[in-house]
């Protein structure tokens, strides 16, 4: 623990110095322009190192640090020619201002031909002057020398001075190849000797200190690192390499001479992911991996492997979403069962989708569109090319500029995303006029998603954007538009009965039934039993009036909506309807046959068998949805059309919510608690509200004679 504190306090000390002395963390100065590059240029890290570079040799060669800040400034030309960043204009001002001023300190004129041969006369001597051949090998002799604890000092220091050469040393070299493009190839091979760019590619083969990464430096080696050397890191690393049943890579396809290539390079040079993100997800990959194993047990064996239960229990955390989404729209996943996937191929699909998520931006809040996207690079360009065994990049990113996920994926779903939120209005533009990502996510839980097609149909009504605004009204495309999907939220009052329609119900429906008792002395006879089956009217009657509210809320989004959502919510207006009609009917005419003398009851009778169906039909559905042992069972046979029909009906079929149940023991629990809870609160209704007010009500019934004396509020005089 103290080891742990003792570093910690060094890099407190450290970060504290650099704030007080000004410094960066290869002990430069931050001062001067170099560090004021506005944030709004995109590569603004190139050019902040390469004017970092200009400051440090400017009293070395003041003529080198002109040419890299002349480079620095055609780097922020290049990103914004009009200088329309914030900051842009001035930042080029000053530097034009800096060139300027090492020009008049240079004598004589300025042969701008020469600056190929003065840069690599420069690499010459900086090498020579930092003698960079023997630092790297003095600061891993301090290392392995185990004495280095009491010299942490002198260990930093020399790890600081490496890093700040090998960074200059990166950034000549990068300049140097980039003003060589721009001379004839003979000219470049005439100026540049090959032992020089031998010297260059060895000299960047060290820099792995500089090469960026979160945790675990995979790109490169390093000896500073201790995590590389864990053996489950080790395995998990191991575990990504090429395989035997990847196609070869081409040979001018980059991979970084420190490493071998893997199953990441390979699904890059496919899918065309970019290079960060392949970098971010493969150390992602790792992380995952090691962290699994160690929770299975620590690898003791000299050449560490990965446990098949690691990559197993991985592999179904990953692809749990895809697999559920698979199984609601009862479609085969793109393996035939999952004992015949071998370790590899799991690693590889792993990789996969978190490399189309990485690469996903806002599209990862439609998770099941990136379900659909990882279905069919698999299935129908993955797998395709696994059994060719031809590596070929991927027709669905294939662009005019080479291969791109971003552009061709990527890029269509985020322009029609961000042209709907572009024309909300800033937010107040009507609910059922634009689609936010719900509606866009919720697309896909249907098979109609399948109908994009792969790659993307482009003329699919999906990928259709809204027109402007104009005159405060949203115009769509036309009616072939994609619109809501099951949701469209109207800002009423109504939604006050709306929202809560379960509770109204269920309130009036036990008002009533109490009031009836009251008024019969709490009697339990025929006459109360008739009256109570009253409550069959009043419950269809209610639930009328909540699928008339459902046409109500829908209203401007009919032509946009899924066909499915709409039928239902017609189908449950018509089957209210029909139902309320023919129940009270019934009713009403058993209470007319009641009232005469010998009257036949069949009319009751068939109203009590009506009434008992409806009710033991809705009561068993509802049984089956609510009770977390028949909820399963419920959803075992979702494929029964009959089953499926009657959810649907009862209620919509949604992909999330749809495993949301608690255990049987807590849903006893919870019926238990508000058994009592609402037990109480009607016994005191009827108790203490119902029951005392019937005596003075059927007072007031008896009054005949009863004049009403209304307020004047408007005086006849």
């Amino acid at each position: 623990m103290s080891r742990v504190e003792d570093l910690w306090e060094r890099l407190v000390r450290a970060a504290l110095r650099r704030e007080r002395t000004g410094n960066d963390a290869y002990g430069r100065p931050t001062g001067g322009i170099a560090g004021y590059v506005p944030s709004s240029l995109a590569k603004n890290r190139d050019i902040d190192a390469i004017l970092r570079a200009a400051d440090e040799i400017q009293d070395d060669d003041p003529n080198v640090s002109r040419i890299l800040c002349e480079y620095a400034y055609s780097l922020a030309q290049n990103l914004d020619p009009n200088s329309e960043g914030r900051g842009v204009l001035q930042f080029k001002t000053g530097l034009m201002s800096v060139i300027k001023q090492k020009l008049a300190r240079r004598e004589g004129i300025i042969d701008r031909s020469q600056d190929i041969t003065r840069l690599q006369e420069f690499y010459k001597y900086y090498r020579q002057k930092h003698n960079v051949d023997k630092l790297r090998e003095e600061e891993m002799q301090l290392r392995e020398s185990g004495v280095f604890s009491g010299n942490l000092g002198e260990l930093e220091r020399k790890t600081v001075k490496r890093k700040r050469v090998f960074a200059t040393l990166k950034v000549l070299g990068t300049v140097l190849e980039e003003l060589t493009k721009e001379v004839s190839p003979e000219d470049a091979e005439r100026l540049i000797p090959e032992e020089l760019k031998r010297v260059m590619e060895s000299d960047a083969a060290l820099t792995e200190d500089l090469i960026a990464y979160n945790i675990i430096p995979l790109d490169a080696p390093t000896i500073a690192n201790a995590i590389v050397s864990f053996p489950e890191v080790r395995a998990s690393i191991s575990a990504l390499k090429y395989f035997r049943g990847l196609p070869k890579l081409p040979g001018d396809f980059p991979i970084p001479a420190a490493r071998n290539a893997d199953m990441f390079d390979f699904l890059q040079y496919v899918f065309g992911f970019q290079k960060d993100n392949v970098s971010n997800q493969r150390e992602h990959v790792v992380h995952l991996l090691a962290n699994q194993q160690t929770r299975l047990g620590i690898l003791e064996e000299p050449e560490p492997k990965l446990d098949e239960a690691a990559v197993q229990e991985v592999f179904q955390k990953s692809l749990e979403n895809y697999i559920k989404w698979c199984s609601y729209l009862d479609i085969p996943p793109v393996w035939s069962t999952l004992e015949t996937v071998s370790k590899e191929k799991k690693l590889l699909y792993i990789s996969l989708y978190f490399l189309i998520w990485g690469e996903a931006a806002n599209i990862r809040f439609l998770p099941e569109c990136l379900c659909y996207i990882f279905h069919h690079m698999v299935g129908k360009e993955l797998d395709e090319i696994l059994r060719q065994q031809i590596s070929q990049p991927a027709n669905s990113c294939v662009t005019e500029n080479g291969v791109s996920f971003l552009d061709r994926v990527i890029t269509p779903l985020y322009e029609v995303v961000a042209a709907e939120a572009a024309n909300n209005d800033n937010g107040r533009a009507p609910h059922s006029a634009w689609r936010n990502y719900d509606d866009f996510n919720e697309y896909f839980w249907s098979l109609h998603c399948f109908q994009l097609g792969w790659p993307w149909r482009m003329s699919s009504p999906f990928f259709l954007k809204p027109s402007p605004r104009s005159k405060n009204l949203l115009k769509t495309s036309g009616s072939k538009r994609c619109g809501k999907t099951s949701f469209v939220e109207h800002r009423t009052f109504l939604h006050l009965y709306h929202s809560f329609h379960r509770l109204w119900i269920f309130l009036v429906m036990m008002f009533q039934g109490l009031t009836i008792f009251a008024f019969n002395k709490g009697r339990i006879d025929s006459k109360t039993i008739r009256e109570v089956l009253s409550l069959g009217p009043t419950y269809v009657v209610m639930k009328f009036f909540e699928s008339l509210l459902d046409i109500i809320m829908m209203f401007g989004a009919y032509s946009t909506t899924r066909r499915v959502a709409v039928s239902r919510i017609f189908l449950r207006f018509l089957w209210f309807s029909i139902a309320s009609v023919f129940i009270c009917f019934l009713y009403v005419k058993a209470l007319q046959d009641e009232s005469k003398s010998n009257a036949d009851s069949v009319v009751f009778r068939v109203y009590i068998i009506v009434l008992g169906i409806y009710a033991g039909v809705h009561c068993f559905v509802s049984f089956l949805l609510r009770i977390p042992a028949f909820h399963r069972l419920a959803n075992k046979c979702d494929n029964w059309p009959l089953v499926r029909f009657i959810k649907w009906m009862h209620q919509e079929h949604y992909y999330v919510g749809r495993g949301m149940y608690e255990s049987t023991s807590d849903y006893i629990k919870y019926v238990i608690f508000w058994l009592i809870v609402l037990g109480a609160k009607f016994s005191f209704g009827y108790f203490l509200l119902i029951k005392p007010l019937v005596d003075p009500t059927r007072t007031i019934v008896k009054i005949d004679d009863l004049k009403y004396s209304w307020h004047d509020f408007v005086s006849k005089s």
